[in-house]
């Protein structure tokens, strides 16, 4: 029996966020306060579930017009290496992004990249092109999902990508989300955006993240485990040296790639404020493209400075809405996942801090 396959399929709302008052930052959000609301970005999911077994799927980061023909401007970085992101060294050598960067899980990483190559050469202007760079990322959902299963398959990338729209993204257990878990919690997509000041102009940037690493929750710099906020999954927990973490960052400033590569750099360093452990077995990465490029004079690297900011808060908003769009998911081997409760965690956030331990 194949698996359940479902374009931007995702559970019930929760609240985001800034929605239960948790702000990060001070600068201004886009309207949507998402990746989508940098012009030209479009996102699209499709979720994959076979229960109890399978929860995966794919997630599409599409920026328009983009392609070998007139690749954007790029950045990568690399916070830790273990991890399976197709298509970084000409990524790193070129600083050109000529596909749309997809996500999904680890072992169906190549299947999806080879289906993105196939419905790139599909695309207008693409009729003689013979080579192509495709760029997607992955995350391990081997805690909730069957992962030897490989179930993302062709029609499902070509499903995401094609129902790729602007508008509000769906988060939490979504497309590349669906299996995922990160900080002890369940977790998956997350978004958020920022409209700093760059030189006297205005720009957006925008992120998405694909949660799935280890460490401890931080929230408002607050410590916040499933064990203090009186949880018990009642089962085994993920190990200690597994997860991962991808992060797509977009703006509409006009930066080259190497000031995006410095803008990626902040995107992974942003994890620590969420409590991420970065550790050995931990693939954390960040890819940061310009929509516009040429638009207007270039950005001063001494103007960079709001953008940097907007960045580390965007990301770690992003992770919180991750978390909190997420639900209790049970999968493979009758493993469960708890959610992170938006009324705990509030209550928890209203406490007092505890005294220093002398």
């Amino acid at each position: 029996m194949e698996p359940l396959a479902h374009p931007h399929s995702a559970p019930g709302p929760r609240r985001r966020a800034r929605d239960l008052g948790i702000v990060v930052g001070h600068t201004a959000t886009g309207p949507l306060d998402a990746i989508t609301d940098v012009p030209g970005v479009r996102v699209g999911h499709t979720t994959v579930r076979r229960q109890p077994d399978v929860h995966s799927g794919v997630t599409a980061v599409v920026p328009d017009a983009v392609g070998p023909r007139a690749p954007l401007p790029a950045g990568v970085f690399t916070g830790n290496g273990y991890g399976k992101l197709i298509g970084t060294t000409q990524l790193t050598e070129l600083g050109a992004l000529e596909t749309p960067v997809l996500l999904t899980s680890t072992l169906s990483a190549f299947r999806v990249a080879d289906a993105l190559v196939g419905w790139m050469l599909e695309r207008p202007g693409c009729e003689e092109v013979q080579s192509l760079n495709p760029v997607v990322g992955e995350c391990n959902d081997g805690f909730l999902s069957d992962i030897r299963a490989r179930p993302v398959h062709e029609e499902h990338v070509r499903a995401a990508l094609d129902a790729a729209s602007g508008g509000p993204v769906a988060e939490g257990c979504v497309g590349a989300g669906t299996g995922m878990v990160a900080l002890g919690f369940k977790a998956g997509i997350g978004t958020a955006s920022r409209t700093p000041e760059l030189g006297g102009r205005s720009f957006t940037v925008g992120v998405l993240v694909q949660a799935n690493f280890g460490g401890t929750l931080r929230v408002l710099g607050r410590t916040v485990t499933p064990r203090s906020l009186g949880l018990d999954a009642g089962g085994p927990e993920p190990a200690a040296e597994t997860g991962s973490c991808m992060i797509v960052v977009a703006t509409d400033a006009p930066l080259d790639a190497r000031q995006l590569t410095r803008v990626a750099r902040r995107a992974v360093f942003a994890l620590a404020r969420t409590g991420a452990a970065y550790s050995h077995g931990s693939g954390d990465y960040a890819v940061a493209f310009g929509t516009r490029p040429g638009a207007g004079a270039p950005v001063a690297d001494a103007a960079l400075g709001p953008l940097f900011e907007a960045v580390l808060d965007g990301v770690e908003e992003a992770v919180l809405n991750s978390l909190l769009a997420a639900t209790t998911t049970t999968g493979f081997g009758g493993r469960t996942v708890p959610a992170l409760p938006a009324d705990r965690l509030l209550a928890a956030l209203a406490a007092p801090p505890l005294p220093p331990v002398r």
